[in-house]
C-alpha cells in the first residue's frame, strides 16, 4: 500500500518499501543496500552506462551486489572525490569496487568534489580528463544516488569531516534540507544559485535529471525532509526506502 501511495503522490516509476525490523540505523542501511542491489540488478543490461554518486547508502548497495554473470557495461563517477580518508564511501572507491564485481570498466573523475574558488572548479571541469569522464556521466542510463541531509546528525558531508559545521549551518540558514550529488535543494525541491554550487565538481542539475533511471536509496525518519526535497526536485524517480520514512512521506 505504501509503495502504491508513493507512486501516485510523487509520480515515481517504481517504489520499494522495506518492512522495518532493523535494530539500528546501521542495520537498516545494510538492508537498504540489499534491496537497492536487487533493484539495480533488474535494470542492468549489456552496453549501459551506470553512474554512481557517493555515501554510505550507495556503498551499502555496492557491498550487497552479487552477480553470477559478466555485465558489459561502464560504471562512472557522477561526483568528484571527497578525499582519501573516505575511501569506503568515496566515488572512486565505489566505482572501482562495483566495476570489479561486475567485471566491467570503471571511469573516474580525477578531481576533488569541492574547491575554494569558482574559477578552480571551472578549470577542473575544463580539464580534458575530467571533461571526458563527465561527458560519459551525462550519458548514464541508470544512476544510483544517495540522498544527503543538512542535519548534522544525518549529514555524510559533515560526519565524514569533509564539510565544516559552519558551511553546513550556512546551507541550513539558506533553507537547504538536503542534496543529491552535492546539488542542494530546499523543502520545495528548489535548487537556488548558491556559492557552494559554484565551487563543486559534479554532474549538472539538468544532466542529472535527464538520466532515465535515477535510483535513490535512503531510510530512517531523520531523512524525511531530504528525501521529500529530492523527490520534489525531480532528482529521484525510483525510490528504495523503509516503511517509517515512506509512511511519513505519504502523510505530507
Amino acid at each position: 500500500n505504501l509503495e502504491s501511495e508513493l507512486l501516485t503522490k510523487y509520480a515515481l516509476k517504481r517504489a520499494y518499501v522495506l518492512v522495518d525490523y532493523s535494530k539500528n540505523q546501521q542495520e537498516l542501511l545494510q538492508r537498504l543496500g540489499v534491496a537497492g542491489a536487487l533493484v539495480l540488478k533488474e535494470y542492468l543490461s549489456p552496453g549501459i552506462v551506470l553512474g554512481l554518486s557517493w555515501g554510505s547508502a550507495v556503498s551499502s548497495v555496492v557491498e550487497a551486489m552479487e552477480v553470477d554473470e559478466t555485465y558489459h557495461i561502464r560504471v562512472v563517477q557522477l561526483v568528484g572525490a571527497m578525499g582519501a580518508q573516505n575511501t569506503v564511501y568515496d566515488g572512486p572507491g565505489l566505482v572501482q569496487r562495483l566495476a570489479q564485481k561486475l567485471d566491467c570498466e570503471g571511469y573516474f573523475i580525477n578531481a576533488p568534489f569541492i574547491v575554494d574558488k569558482p574559477e578552480v572548479a571551472k578549470a577542473l571541469l575544463d580539464n580534458q580528463n575530467v571533461r571526458a569522464a563527465m561527458t560519459l556521466a551525462k550519458k548514464s542510463d541508470i544512476a544510483v544516488l544517495g540522498i544527503g541531509s543538512t542535519n548534522p546528525e544525518y549529514s555524510s558531508f559533515y560526519q565524514a569531516g569533509y564539510v565544516p559545521i559552519e558551511v553546513l549551518n550556512q546551507l541550513r540558514d539558506l533553507g537547504m534540507v538536503g542534496d543529491v550529488c552535492g546539488l542542494h535543494f530546499d523543502i520545495a525541491g528548489e535548487t537556488p544559485e548558491l556559492d557552494f554550487h559554484t565551487r563543486i565538481v559534479t554532474i549538472g542539475d539538468e544532466d542529472l535529471k535527464s538520466i532515465p533511471i535515477r535510483i535513490g536509496v535512503a531510510g530512517g525518519s531523520g531523512k524525511v525532509q531530504a528525501v521529500l526535497g529530492a523527490l520534489r526536485a525531480g532528482y529521484i524517480n525510483v525510490l528504495v526506502t523503509d516503511e517509517n520514512l515512506a509512511g511519513e512521506l505519504t502523510c505530507i
